[in-house]
């Protein structure tokens, strides 16, 4: 629904009231509720020296750790909105994607440590400028995902503690300062609303960080200890723990540990794999905290679950007390009705169950509670007018079965791996493989995220080949592989091609992945080993290949998402530059160099948040939209065809073979019933094949660009077509 322009009176009317936010893109939601969490001032500024000990047996220090816990703010809010009426005004049960593609199909992917603003300008007053809208608009953006930006990392004693993990170790509901303020946050989401657009925002089913409510767990106070995976261990069992240094508040146990304390009974022991997995630094994913006086006095030691790091204790959805979903759910009922987002995405919602499996490592991954909370997840946000997507790196068929009830949308870990092999290689084989894998498990590609760069890695652990399908057979290349052989065969051809010698700004990822942008995955593809002596015909042919994957992304069904590092096109920081953020082995951040998107503070050396400024290939969204021949300028028209033809909510019809191995074929149906045909070019030089699929009906072919004619379907259901290196034409099929 768009609202009328202000000087649109009615005839009949002599005023006209203004349309409310919510009004404007959610005419569903509940009416005038904005629900408060506590404002939490005395957190945000510095404290004096405090009065009294940080100790769990001062009544103050107590009352002080309520005041900050998300918990405390999640009753506050749930109070509000028990027994309303309007809490039932939408359908809610069953995923609906297209509606969520419907609202916003192509989005921004913020990160805030790396937006450079203009001068005394917050992450969020930047993201709520009208002029920023205004080019987005230009060139087809609909949605913004602001990346984490609520306080995040810990609590020891009085004092705040810094992030572990790039802000995704959440402690508060409040905002970060370090990125604007809530009144910014609600500014950003009226001037998105008034061009179209929707603000998505996150939250954290899997983990907090080491905040208030993880002190009070500590301390046995209430319904806490609930919240997390924590496990109280009697002193006659203390010989089973390792030591915890003086000044560190925990330890990862090391394999012996964990061994011995499921042994014993009171852990369930080893899991499925060790996310972060790195030596002497996280070896298990249980750790334990040194001897702490609980609000009683009495002294315990606690052994707690962190699929991620130890600074992001996992949370417990099936604890009697609850006290874990209650805490999940008032975030999200917090962003969407009181900050004014549209959409949530869940961050580490795969790993929210575990279970004791004798005789193996412990259930984590699928496990039924996961799906379970997931639905309970997203059908409250879609009962107040919201949607969810998930970045979920599991099997095909898990993603599948998630989809079902949970999430409305999920992040492209299907192909994304495949697709960067495919330009790497020039061969689009794994990719076809892996798409007819999605089409087989039952995945809508229209309820999928098909995303650039974002804050992570390139994520290659390809988890449906070397999991749950490890021993069933594949044919790549004329070899048969097993799943877990094809896994590690495409991870390593990985490896070569986009890192070492290939790619020495590149590095490997512990186990996940590699650390790169999309144009260093590019640049390593061509040859390029010395970013410093890129040519200006290189960088035309890296611009070639980055529109050709978002051509890959953006012409078929579900959201195209793609990043700032996307659009100026950064290339990876030297080492030197972020040496302190990689020594414990987390190398993403040589790819989170700060950028500038609209050219505001031209000279800075980084961004507000202290991340050095990264080389741009392409520069400011302004300049580029000066020039026809830009990155983003030639963007704007693949962004159009896939608005003016419906591509995002059709159907994935086909995967056919192809006549060179540089070719991939789309056949999709619209939403409107045609069958429309994406064809690109992986490589490097010109090809000319015959596209055919019985999928593709008798009719005349048109190019969707340039609105001309293309070709005739033939007899035997097919046509031909010749591209440029790094090419693509999306066409649609009108039936004789």
């Amino acid at each position: 629904m768009t609202a009328e322009p202000d000087d649109a009176v009615p005839a009949d009317h002599d005023e006209v009231l203004e349309l409310t936010f919510d009004a404007q893109r959610y005419p569903a939601r509940p009416a005038k509720l904005r629900p408060a969490a506590r404002r939490r001032k005395d957190m945000l500024k510095a404290m004096g020296p405090p009065p009294f000990e940080p100790d769990g047996r001062n009544k103050a220090y107590l009352e002080w750790l309520v005041n900050q816990s998300m918990l405390g703010d999640s009753i506050t809010l749930a109070r509000q909105l028990a027994g309303l009426h309007t809490m039932w005004s939408n359908s809610y049960a069953a995923p609906d994607p297209r509606a969520a593609v419907d609202r916003t199909a192509v989005w921004f992917t913020a990160y805030p440590l790396s937006l450079v603003t203009a001068p005394g300008q917050s992450f969020l007053g930047s993201l709520g400028d009208e002029e920023l809208w205004r080019t987005f608009q230009q060139i087809g953006i609909e949605g913004v995902h602001t990346g984490p930006v609520k306080l995040a990392g810990g609590i020891s004693g009085w004092k705040l503690t810094p992030s572990v993990d790039g802000h995704f170790d959440r402690i508060s509901m409040a905002i970060d300062p370090l990125f604007g303020t809530e009144e910014e946050f609600r500014t950003m989401c009226e001037v998105a609303a008034r061009h179209g657009g929707t603000i998505i925002d996150d939250i954290v089913p899997g983990h907090t960080g080491k905040g208030a409510d993880f002190r009070l767990a500590e301390l046995n106070y209430r319904d806490y200890p609930g919240i997390y995976h924590m496990v109280d261990i009697p002193e006659e069992a203390w010989h089973l723990l390792p030591d915890v240094p003086k000044g560190k508040d925990s330890v990862n146990l090391d394999p012996s540990h964990e061994r011995a304390l499921a042994e014993a009974g009171y852990i369930i022991g080893e899991l499925q794999r060790v996310i972060f997995y790195e030596p002497g630094v996280k070896e298990t994913n249980w750790s334990v905290t040194p001897p702490i006086h609980d609000h009683n006095g009495v002294l315990r030691r606690w052994v707690y679950l962190h699929y991620f790091k130890d600074g992001q204790p996992s949370i417990n959805w099936l604890d009697p007390t609850f006290a874990g979903m209650r805490l999940v759910m008032g975030d999200a009922l917090h962003s969407l009705l009181d900050l004014g987002s549209g959409g949530l995405r869940l961050d580490a919602n795969g790993f929210l169950g575990v279970e004791k499996n004798i005789g193996g490592p412990a259930w984590s991954e699928g496990h039924p509670l996961s799906q379970a909370a997931n639905q309970l997840i997203g059908s409250m946000v879609r009962k107040v007018g919201g949607f969810t997507f998930q970045e979920l790196n599991l099997s095909v068929d898990d993603i599948a079965e998630t989809s079902k009830v949970g999430p409305d949308l999920s992040y492209d870990f299907v192909t994304r791996p495949a697709y960067h092999l495919a330009l790497a290689t020039g061969d689009t084989e794994f990719l076809r493989l892996t798409l007819r894998e999605a089409i087989a498990a039952g995945i809508d590609q229209a309820s999928l995220v098909h995303a650039l760069q974002n804050h992570d890695e390139l994520t290659y652990e390809l988890v449906h080949f070397a999991a749950r399908h490890a021993t069933d057979l594949y044919t790549l290349g004329g070899v048969e592989y097993t799943g877990v052989d094809l896994a590690e065969h495409i991870r390593e051809t990985l490896r070569q091609k986009i890192t070492g010698e290939a790619g020495p700004y590149n590095a490997v990822f512990t186990q996940n992945g590699i650390a790169s942008t999309t144009a260093s995955v590019i640049t390593a593809s061509l040859g390029i080993t010395d970013l410093d002596a890129i040519t200006p015909a290189q960088v035309e042919q890296i611009k070639d290949a980055h529109l050709l994957l978002c051509m890959y992304n953006a012409w078929q069904p579900g959201v195209f998402a793609l990043s700032g590092w996307d659009l100026v096109g950064a290339l990876p920081l030297p080492r030197d530059q972020v040496s302190g953020l990689i020594a414990t082995g987390d190398t993403r951040w040589i790819e989170r160099g700060a950028y500038d998107l609209t050219g505001a503070a031209p000279g800075v050396e980084g961004s507000a948040s202290g991340m050095p400024l990264a080389k741009a290939l392409y520069g400011p969204l302004p300049a580029q939209l000066e020039d026809p021949k830009s990155f983003a300028a030639r963007l704007a028209p693949i962004l159009a065809v896939r608005k003016q033809h419906g591509l995002s909510t059709g159907s994935l019809l086909d995967v056919p073979e192809v006549p060179t191995k540089e070719m991939l074929v789309l056949v999709n149906r619209l939403y409107i019933g045609a069958v429309q045909v994406t064809v690109l070019n992986f490589g490097t030089e010109w090809i000319s094949g015959r596209v055919q699929s019985e999928q593709i009906p008798a009719g005349r072919v048109f190019d969707l660009t340039t609105r001309r004619k293309l070709a005739d379907v033939d007899d035997l259901g097919g046509f031909t077509v010749t591209l440029p290196p790094f090419g693509g034409v999306a066409t649609l099929v009108k039936e004789d």
